[in-house]
């Protein structure tokens, strides 16, 4: 199975982010932002905002003089030792943030071995999370965590999936022609969020962004009571601006 690897602006933002890190970790005493815009060329403006975000999720430390050192979630992601749990911790706090800020459940979903999995998620009385009346595994096509992940496949790999798992018409919105998804997988910008208007329940509509790190295809969802379907949009650009904190998790 082959990728489709487009880069979208999350994963900009993240190369980024890499970027300037390496570039602190390299400064020992501490690295000012002038330096650091000189080291990568990337410019004040844009290096403000980086930097915000890195201090939120604890990448970096501003010290007395207002340079920069690595910070405390950096040391425990960059250790071998328990990492794959300070990694699962740091994204639940990312996950738990997102949730909190964009007023929705939200959830973190791979494609492994040609399945779909729900990794993370976080909810809340005020965000409840889907029910799960059909088995995520077999509804690529209806729901808008499927769609994301199959968009970051190729052809061949598309259909594959669709192959072993039957386009059953879930709502009166499901899509149950294979060629009629495959279309609009192929036109799906990998900038924009993928959209489930009531395709997988009644009641419930989502949004998904890809998350895709190296050989690894993820995507990051949200989802809303319909009656709250006024908000996806805004909701989903949200959505869309806070992925680049969890792809870099994921790549450190």
């Amino acid at each position: 199975m082959a990728l489709k690897h487009e880069p979208t602006t999350p994963y900009h933002s993240a190369q980024e982010a890499l970027r300037v890190l390496e570039t602190v970790a390299r400064g020992s005493s501490g690295v000012t932002d002038a330096e650091i815009t000189q080291h990568t060329g990337i410019t004040p403006e844009r290096l403000t905002a980086l930097l915000r975000m890195l201090r939120r999720e604890g990448y970096v430390e501003q010290i007395a003089d207002g340079a920069y050192v690595t910070g405390e979630t950096l040391a425990r992601l960059g250790s071998a030792h328990h990492r794959e749990q300070a990694l699962r911790d740091k994204l639940q706090r990312t996950l738990d943030r997102l949730r909190d800020s964009v007023g929705a459940a939200v959830y973190m979903s791979r494609y492994v071995d040609g399945e779909i999995s729900i990794t993370q998620y976080a909810d809340s009385p005020a965000a409840p999370k889907v029910n799960e009346w059909v088995d995520f595994r077999s509804s690529a096509h209806a729901t808008a965590i499927g769609k994301s992940l199959l968009t970051q496949l190729d052809h061949a790999g598309r259909r594959d999936h669709l192959a072993r798992h039957r386009m059953a018409r879930l709502t009166s919105r499901t899509i149950t022609s294979d060629r009629l998804l495959l279309s609009r997988l192929e036109a799906q910008p990998p900038t924009v969020p993928v959209l489930d208007l009531q395709e997988y329940a009644v009641g419930t509509v989502c949004a998904a962004v890809p998350i895709t790190a190296g050989s690894s295809v993820g995507c990051l969802a949200l989802s809303l009571p319909v009656e709250h379907a006024h908000r996806l949009r805004q909701a989903a650009d949200a959505l869309n601006r806070h992925a680049a904190p969890v792809l870099l998790s994921l790549a450190i």
